[in-house]
């Protein structure tokens, strides 16, 4: 069964839902009291980049995206309190945001069509934020926690990036963010030593063209090597690494969230 939209009236706000090395259906998010119907009418015709910038004309709402990074769970259905956010969500998707009302919630991860939760938390969602819900680690062992995104530029002229690892497998890593036609032996990393689990707040570079690499922590291994993106100013981005499942051997793939992305930004050439 493919992921699906609780409520087909809704339309997707901000970053777009990215299942893991495959296309397939959105896995988006779903209806909202109806007290948020306009607001969520102007939200989903403001935030036409990826990334949101603000939700006009309702200054108050917060947003929350959900991101299913374990390997192996069943496909997911989550619930705020009663109320469906998303169905069906599979290893690798990030599902857009959608405006909520601040408040604090239970947040809840179902196994899909079945009510059964696996795991929840609690948490305080703030006014005019931004919010990711990460649900990782092993179905024996699954988590879930609720952490605070970047909902605003990137200082002048730079790129902010936060780097999670839920891989499982494969020990601790070294990340590198490679410019453009530079070599990896001649970079110097941009965090080192990172553990299953670890969630690093946002550290920023000049604006530019990077690749992301992911070495054994280290060594000279390389366990995922990635295409040069551009990366506007004042834009920020959250990277996951996860396990890869393709290969026999231990090795990472990450997927990338579009956290912010400015509304006058300029690529760089």
């Amino acid at each position: 069964m493919q992921p699906r939209l609780a409520d087909n009236s809704m339309r997707r706000t901000c970053s777009q839902a990215r299942p893991l090395r495959r296309k397939s259906p959105r896995a988006n998010l779903l209806r909202l009291p109806r007290k948020l119907a306009a607001a969520f009418s102007l939200a989903a015709l403001s935030c036409l980049l990826p990334g949101c910038q603000s939700i006009t004309g309702s200054p108050s709402l917060s947003q929350i995206r959900i991101i299913d990074a374990s390997p192996n769970a069943p496909g997911l259905d989550i619930y705020q309190g009663t109320s469906a956010i998303a169905y069906n969500l599979g290893f690798g998707t990030i599902t857009s945001y959608v405006p909520v009302v601040p408040g604090t919630y239970s947040i809840s991860a179902d196994t899909s069509n079945t009510r059964t939760q696996l795991v929840s938390s609690t948490a305080r969602i703030g006014a005019a934020q931004q919010y990711t819900v990460l649900i990782s680690n092993v179905a024996a062992s699954l988590q879930e926690i609720v952490l605070t995104d970047q909902s605003s530029a990137a200082p002048t002229g730079e790129v902010s990036f936060r780097f999670i690892d839920e891989a499982t497998q494969i020990g601790a890593v070294d990340v590198y963010l490679v410019p453009k036609g530079a070599k990896l032996a001649d970079v110097n990393p941009f965090i080192t030593g990172i553990t299953f689990s670890t969630v690093n707040g946002y550290l920023t570079l000049p604006v530019g063209d990077y690749a992301v690499a992911i070495l054994a922590s280290g060594t000279t291994t390389a366990l995922y090597t990635g295409n040069v993106v551009n990366y506007s100013a004042g834009s920020a981005r959250t990277f996951i690494i996860l396990d890869e499942q393709v290969l026999n051997k231990p090795a990472a793939t990450v997927i990338t969230a579009d956290d912010y992305d400015s509304p006058t930004a300029v690529p760089a050439s």
